[in-house]
């Protein structure tokens, strides 16, 4: 794992290397292990290194033969192996013992930008081409590592995290509006925007070729669910029996690494069957990590504890009550932009104790996304024949008390009833929505409103599924979309916070090809989720495990927001702090904190979003200003 960042300028000026060192810099906790630069010029490329996988002889950037191609690599490959060898017996020349990155140094040289459709793994890649003068940027077809980029005139620079990016000279900080209403409607940002408007994300599956001054998208992979007659028919048991296969040789592959490697347990299906089939593949015994709370509700120690027991794992687990207003603005700063799901706590937790013991550890996202883990597919299946209903009902819904627990049933009834009636795209995310458009109005200035819908993201994705089963298509706009701009950098940055790699088996693309094609029976059917995968791991974990509730990192956050976290929350959202960062109206802030003190609302989710969006703007004004970012909330 690494962090990579360059510029390539067209305006013939030469890249100034102090200036590339000082992005770099900012990427050190990516890659604490070592650093390094090429300049070329009018090019220049910079990596931090975690060392993983050829400790010796890996250090980046990377050269071919001749020197005139240079590579830099965030992520690991996890068929480098078997790419070496192709690409030795094509005549290639080697020069360390088994670096995967000088893989993809020989795979450019035999295919041109097209390299990344070779590729197995997680990744973000630059390769500069000095005989060419040409910039090609690839990121990963799941999207599991980031790139940004920012593409002005006479100048091209990329990087990890915005951080480095922030560190160039003429880049304004100017808030991309639209990406601002897509944040409050999402509590994420979603690609290809970021919250600076002249910055943007590479999307997953694409390449990026920057030639003669002029830049192009290419999309080299697209995950896209079968057709509703291309779906798989075999008996039950031989799907079952070649999913647990797949997810064996996925776990297989992750497993490759010049260091331990250990598991984030949380007791639940996905990070459990992980847990199995680590412990059975590796020579070494596996660590497995876990978080709990105090709240008996929130807390799945004991779950954990039982795999971590039948598989004789080096297991680890701390059971906290954190202070949760210190460590929010750390959390805020890792993000560089804002992000507002509040399972970053406990993943930032079990980060930081993996950390101290492990270089890299396995996690359990996309089983959701993959096979239908969400109970939004349950209620997008059930509004299929009771929308009607629902609405009628929504009156008396309405007059529910907040509950608590992990998700009251008052907040899923609410949910429900909101949007049972709509279109399935509008009704899937009606299901989530944080500030719906009338509340956004309310709550932005005038003139801090953005110009399109949020959801036109989703409805493009929306787009390019025609033929498959709607459930399916609701599944990808998950999969390409929230996973994506939501799951995967929380697992990112609070990982990579602490200098651990991890790593996501079940988006490999063995184990999506079989996903993608199967029956809506094998992933939902009545309140049933994730069918076909609970049969195929129950072998391995157990009845228990695999026939449980959805399991993971959460934390009680409506009731920390009643409780010890109100005074800080009323303090980050204070009508004067408010004013001074000129975004939100704070009246209408006030009725959100009100209503969910009271317990008209539960608004957590709301008013974790607007604290991070102010923690995330001191730490800005204080970079801008070149005080240090400590982001603590303002006194007095």
């Amino acid at each position: 794992m690494c962090g990579i960042c360059g510029i390539v300028r067209t305006d013939g000026r030469a890249v100034d290397r102090e200036l590339l060192r000082a992005m770099s810099a900012t990427l050190v906790h990516r890659g604490p292990d070592s650093g390094g630069e090429v300049i070329d010029r009018e090019a220049g490329l910079a990596a931090r290194r975690l060392a993983i996988i050829d400790l010796e002889g890996g250090d980046q950037p990377i050269t071919g033969e001749d020197g005139r191609v240079v590579v830099v690599q965030n992520g690991e490959i996890y068929n480098h192996a078997e790419l070496r060898a192709e690409l030795e017996r094509a005549g290639h020349v080697f020069r360390t013992p088994h670096s995967d990155t000088e893989v993809l140094v020989h795979l450019y040289e035999e295919h041109g930008p097209r390299f990344a459709e070779r590729l197995r793994g997680m990744f973000a890649v630059a390769v500069w081409d000095g005989a060419r003068r040409r910039l090609v940027l690839a990121r990963d077809r799941f999207g599991i590592k980031p790139l940004y980029y920012r593409d002005v005139p006479g100048e091209l620079a990329f990087a990890s995290e915005l951080k480095a990016l922030r560190r160039l000279p003429g880049l304004s900080r100017e808030l991309d509006l639209d990406a601002l209403e897509a944040f409050l409607a999402f509590n994420a940002i979603h690609g290809p925007r970021t919250i600076f408007r002249e910055v943007r994300k590479l999307p997953p599956g694409h390449v990026l070729v920057h030639e003669a001054g002029r830049t192009r998208l290419e999309r080299y992979a697209f995950e896209r669910p079968a057709a509703v007659s291309e779906l798989r028919g075999e008996p039950w048991e031989a799907l079952a029996g070649e999913l647990r296969e797949r997810l064996r040789d996925s776990v297989r592959a992750h497993l490759v690494a010049d260091v331990p490697v250990g598991v984030l347990l949380s007791g639940g299906i996905d990070s459990s069957a992980l847990t199995a089939l680590a412990a059975t593949e590796s020579s070494a015994r596996v660590a497995t990590f876990s978080i709990g709370f105090a709240e008996r509700s929130f807390s799945e120690v004991e779950l954990a504890r039982t795999i971590a027991r039948r598989y004789g794992t080096d297991h680890h687990e701390l059971v906290v009550e954190p202070d949760a207003a210190a460590l929010l603005p750390a959390i805020a700063a890792a993000f560089d932009e804002p992000f507002a799901d509040s399972s970053a706590l406990p993943t930032y937790l079990v980060s930081q104790l993996a950390a101290q013991h492990v270089k890299v550890a396995l996690s359990g996202e996309g089983g959701d996304e993959l096979f239908g883990g969400y109970e939004t597919y349950v209620a997008d299946r059930l509004a299929l024949r009771g929308g009607g209903a629902a609405r009628l009902l929504g009156p008396l819904v309405e007059r529910l008390p907040s509950g608590s627990g992990r998700v009251p049933l008052d907040y899923k009834l609410k949910r429900f009833t909101r949007a049972a009636h709509l279109p399935p795209l509008e009704r899937h995310h009606g299901w989530k929505e944080i500030f719906s458009p009338d509340a956004r109005a309310d709550l932005l200035r005038p003139d801090r409103r953005g110009s399109e819908d949020p959801l036109d993201v989703y409805r493009a994705r929306w787009a390019e599924t025609e033929g498959a089963d709607t459930l399916a298509r609701l599944q990808d706009v998950d999969r390409a979309i929230y996973l994506v701009d939501d799951l995967l950098v929380k697992t990112d940055r609070m990982s990579m916070a602490h200098s651990l790699e991890l790593r996501v088996p079940f988006l490999d693309p063995a184990v999506a090809e079989l996903a993608l094609a199967l029956p809506v029976a094998a992933r939902v059917r009545g309140l049933a989720k994730k069918r076909l995968l609970r049969s195929a791991v129950e072998p391995l974990v157990g009845r228990d495990i695999a026939r449980g509730r959805k399991k993971g990192f959460s934390i009680p956050a409506a009731a920390w927001l009643r409780g010890e976290l109100e005074p800080f929350c009323r303090e980050v959202l204070g009508a004067a702090r408010l004013r001074e960062q000129g975004y939100f109206e704070p009246a209408a802030v006030t009725r959100l904190i009100e209503d969910h003190v009271a317990r008209r609302e539960d608004n957590s989710r709301q008013l974790w979003g607007l604290m991070s969006f102010s923690l995330w703007q001191d730490g800005l004004q204080a970079d801008a200003s070149g005080a240090p970012a400590a982001l603590a909330p303002a006194r007095g």
